[in-house]
């Protein structure tokens, strides 16, 4: 056995963590810097200074050379420029290592080259990036080096946001004020800060690296498209929290202690339901962290798997005909003097706070369902959302029977008087002991489910920031805790007051509530009748974002200005006709390229084959010969016509100039005609030698790690 693992020693050793801080900064800096962090306001240039040293130090203690202020800018991903600490030669030459506080709280970084969907011209290039002081500073080790990497926002030149974070931390404010406001209704005098608290669990795919750079398709796009199903997939259910292969665990432990050495409270690891699939799942932490967090968690799960000879895939659909991932985005609200808001207690029918916030967040979903499904839209994800594993695409709320008997008893006779309980789960196994049973069962079906004191947003892709989801579910919440807030707030008898709110907000949103199976036919029916809307696509989904609606709820709360909403829905239009564009050129290459040549070269085969069994023997029967080379050859010229129709589409989709009609033209025309060329081109792996087959197939790739 190698060295004992001391988790509690390395957890958080590359961060510079509030510990680190106290020990490092005089106690007049470093409770400045904290008041920051915990009540907002602008830190001194001198405690600046002070802190910037502080961080330089320990860093360079680490074997840090540079720095870097490391941003989400709206690629969805990470960015980040390296400074070094290196400063002028003193007079005899010895280097000086330096790092000011004016370094720490602003860099500039260009903003030209960055999407920014008409916010900056190209020609204008300056963006600036803020130190995010709440967001810890850390450092990144690699073949470059040890990094010191500080999160920041992100903006233009004018102040807006270029970003996923500043949105983000916007929404956490606007949501931390109405909560108080809730709270203090009820007499929570002591809270000064609601947070907004994010556990996000990270569904991914491992497979061979070697095999993995043998697909283009894996390598420009991150799922394969092409591909026959492998004799077995996922239906003997095996792999779902089955026995975790050694390769895989090896990853899974080195995995694990680069998360924690980050700070990253990586504690739940499984195998998922497709065959090379797995999971990891951290702790709750306040929102720009997690999303912070996860950021890192991504980047980390790749450059580790390089490590281990691997690939790691986080394509929402990376094949066809299994599971997909996602991220199930855990979200709850706590205050600072330890309330979770989202606790309904023993007897939830008696406690009237929770019922009003569940009223809240009933009309909030109910109000912006397009919103809420907007945020959890994007390429990849329109390949998963509805089918077997992942929600419908339509939004709805599960939560469960006690709660949805207690909204029932208060819509129809405007009293709750009781609670459903759980019960004792008995085993019937004299040594086992009774469980104490939940109140309600869980639903794998739904969107937005309520599991116990948070709620669920299972939606959102794999491959995703879920700064947007955290950042669109703080801001309709804040919305309906305003709303409410206004009203109670000048009640003159408020227990009446709250109790027909709550009321009214019940009847007038039940329609959200659905505790069924989302994913049957009847569902889709029934959502209809109800008038909840069915948004398939992200391109659909796209211009829910500055509806009259969206515009109000955001600009209330200055979360986006109505420019910031235009330039994200200009972003989304071109970064999904890019996408496909991407994948249809992939497939052209491909056909082109490897399939084509490697079925012309296999009925040449066949037809040498069936010319020399003929010569040799005139009476030997050569119709399976024959039958193989004329199905293959009509497949053959099927995925030729096939070919020729998507190259003729997708240069008609690139001649689009609108944004908005180029995305579409991509979803309605290029989309399909990419499906009618993988079609033959999958039927002809069923009948090619696999050894001439140009790629490894489904079977090498998912059971071959």
């Amino acid at each position: 056995m190698g060295e004992v693992l001391n988790v509690e020693k390395i957890f958080g050793e590359n961060v510079f963590t509030l510990g680190k801080m106290k020990e490092r900064l005089t106690r007049k800096v470093f409770n400045e810097v904290k008041h920051v962090m915990e009540c907002g306001g602008e830190l001194s240039l001198a405690a600046a200074d002070v802190v910037a040293k502080a961080m330089k130090d320990w860093a360079v203690e680490k074997g840090a050379t540079h720095y870097t202020h490391w941003f989400q800018p709206l690629t969805g991903i990470t960015a980040e420029k390296h400074d070094s600490f290196v400063t002028h030669p003193d007079q005899e030459g010895k280097m000086l290592m330096e790092f000011s506080g004016k370094e720490l709280i602003k860099g500039e970084p260009d903003a030209s080259s960055f999407p920014s969907g008409g916010l900056r011209a190209t020609f204008e290039a300056r963006g600036y990036t803020a130190w995010d002081c709440t967001s810890p500073a850390f450092i990144k080790q690699g073949a470059i080096g040890s990094i010191l990497c500080i999160p920041t926002a992100f903006c233009s030149y004018k102040g807006e946001a270029l970003d996923k974070k500043t949105p983000l931390l916007r929404s956490m404010e606007a949501v931390s004020q109405q909560a108080l406001r809730i709270v203090r209704l009820f007499g929570n005098t002591k809270a000064t800060k609601v947070t907004a608290s994010v556990g996000p669990e990270q569904e991914y795919f491992l497979v061979d690296r070697k095999k993995y750079l043998q697909r283009k398709d894996l390598i420009y796009t991150g799922r394969t498209l092409f591909g026959a199903p492998a004799p077995k997939g996922q239906e003997m259910e095996d792999h779902y929290f089955g026995v975790i292969r050694e390769r895989i665990g090896g990853y899974m432990k080195d995995l694990n202690e680069e998360l924690w050495k980050l700070g990253v409270t990586a504690k739940t690891q499984h195998n998922e339901v497709a065959p090379a699939q797995h999971e990891l799942a951290p702790i709750y932490e306040t929102a720009n962290i997690a999303v912070d967090h996860n950021q890192l968690v991504m980047e980390t799960m790749k450059r580790v798997a390089e490590n281990h000879g691997m690939a790691c895939l986080l394509h929402e659909k990376p094949f066809a005909g299994v599971n997909g991932s996602g991220k199930h985005d855990n979200w709850s609200l706590t205050t600072d003097n330890g309330v979770n808001m989202l606790d309904p207690g023993d007897t939830p029918n008696e406690n009237i706070q929770f019922l009003l916030v569940l009223a809240c967040i009933m009309k909030a979903v109910d109000t912006h369902a397009d919103l809420l499904r907007q945020s959890a839209s994007d390429v990849g994800n329109d390949h998963r959302l509805g089918a077997n594993e992942a929600p419908p695409a339509i939004i709805s709320m599960f939560l469960g029977e006690q709660l949805e008997d207690v909204v029932k008893q208060l819509v129809e006779t405007g009293e709750a008087t009781h609670s459903l309980h759980g019960g004792k789960l008995q085993t019937g196994v004299s040594t086992l002991p009774d469980l104490e049973k939940d109140a309600t069962d869980r639903n794998r079906t739904s969107p937005f489910a309520f599991t116990g004191n948070k709620f669920e947003f299972r939606m959102v892709g794999s491959s995703d920031s879920i700064a947007s989801p955290n950042t669109t579910l703080n801001a309709i919440v804040a919305e309906a805790f305003c709303e409410a807030a206004d009203i109670l707030e000048q009640a003159d008898d408020f227990e009446t007051a709250v109790h027909d709110l709550i009321k009214e907000y019940m009847t007038k949103h039940q329609r959200i509530v659905f505790n069924g199976d989302g994913y049957s036919e009847d569902w889709v029916e029934e959502a209809e009748r109800r008038g909840l809307p069915n948004i398939k696509s992200m391109v659909e989904a796209t211009a829910t974002l500055t509806t009259d609606k969206a515009v109000r709820l955001f600009e209330k709360f200055a979360i986006f200005t109505k420019a910031e909403l235009e330039s994200r829905e200009e972003i989304l239009y071109e970064t999904y006709a890019k996408s496909i564009n991407i994948e249809a050129l992939t497939m052209i290459d491909m056909a082109t390229k490897q399939f084509i040549p490697a079925v012309v070269k296999y009925t040449t085969t066949l037809a040498n084959s069936l010319s020399a069994v003929r010569s040799a023997c005139e009476e030997a029967d050569t119709s399976v010969q024959k039958e193989l080379l004329i199905e293959v050859s009509a497949r053959l010229a099927e995925a030729k016509a096939a070919l020729g129709r998507l190259n003729d589409v997708t240069a008609q989709a690139a001649a689009q100039v609108c944004a908005k009609e180029k995305a579409f033209a991509y979803k309605d025309m290029v989309f399909p005609a990419m499906d009618a060329l993988r079609k033959p081109i999958d039927q002809l792996e069923m009948l090619v030698d696999k050894e001439a087959w140009p790629v490894p197939s489904y079977g090498d790739l998912m059971f071959g790690v």
